[in-house]
């Protein structure tokens, strides 16, 4: 079994990074070869645009996904982008572990996905939820935050946390076609004490020895939306 996780955190003391480790020991003790793309001990350059490929099929006017669809048939992925995409490929299993900034991932995760996913690959007009092209794969979300947990409940004041993260759970690893699991959050970080770090520790690692017993999230089907288009015409730069 094959797991790729993504790292996003600028500090490597950060408490992300303890996290990071209890999933790598727990899932290598569950046979997984585990991969990690620590973003920022990579400099990942989260801006997409002409310089993800060796060369652009329109030398005029730039579309992203034309041109990913293009190089991923000709070659022409420059090599970075062309290794992440061949271990996303890979995986079995995908985790994206980040603290939570601004209701959202850091930017460096959001450009890696923008480079990284790409479209005829990982995606298609056609290959979406239900039929989209990694059927099969699982992914999880493992997230920090600065504020509490009763913060992010119904009504709290900043939302329920899959609300918040509905762009990424639905919009990205849904869309694609993957299984999506319950985010893991560790609430309100900077504040816990040494003996609740540990605790939120071993959650982790419990959570991880049993991924096969969550119940994945429930994701919209392409099937029961006939509005939307599965044609195959060459759209213009959106």
């Amino acid at each position: 079994m094959q797991a790729l996780l993504v790292y996003a955190h600028p500090e490597p003391l950060a408490f992300n990074a303890a996290l990071r480790d209890v999933a790598i020991r727990t899932l290598q003790k569950q046979g997984y070869e585990v991969e990690v793309s620590d973003l920022y001990a990579m400099n990942f350059d989260p801006v997409a645009g002409r310089g993800d490929f060796t060369e652009c099929q329109n030398k005029e006017i730039f579309n992203l996904s034309l041109e990913q669809r293009h190089a991923a048939k000709n070659g022409t992925l420059i090599p970075l982008i062309a290794q992440q995409l061949e271990a996303l490929q890979k995986a079995d299993l995908l985790i994206l572990q980040f603290p939570l900034w601004w209701f959202g991932m850091p930017a460096i995760l959001k450009g890696w996905i923008d480079r990284v996913f790409i479209s005829g690959v990982v995606y298609g007009r056609s290959a979406q939820f239900e039929r989209g092209k990694f059927r099969g794969k699982r992914a999880l979300v493992c997230t920090t935050t600065g504020a509490p947990e009763i913060s992010f409940a119904s009504d709290g004041i900043n939302g329920e946390m899959n609300d918040l993260l509905m762009p990424l759970l639905r919009g990205v690893l849904g869309f694609t076609g993957m299984t999506v699991l319950p985010p893991f959050v560790g609430y309100a970080v900077p504040y816990l004490g040494e003996a609740a770090r540990q605790d939120m520790l071993a959650s982790y690692e419990h959570y991880i020895q049993n991924l096969e017993r969550l119940t994945p999230l429930t994701m919209p089907r392409l099937a029961d939306h006939p509005e939307m288009p599965t044609g195959h015409d060459r759209p213009q730069a959106q």
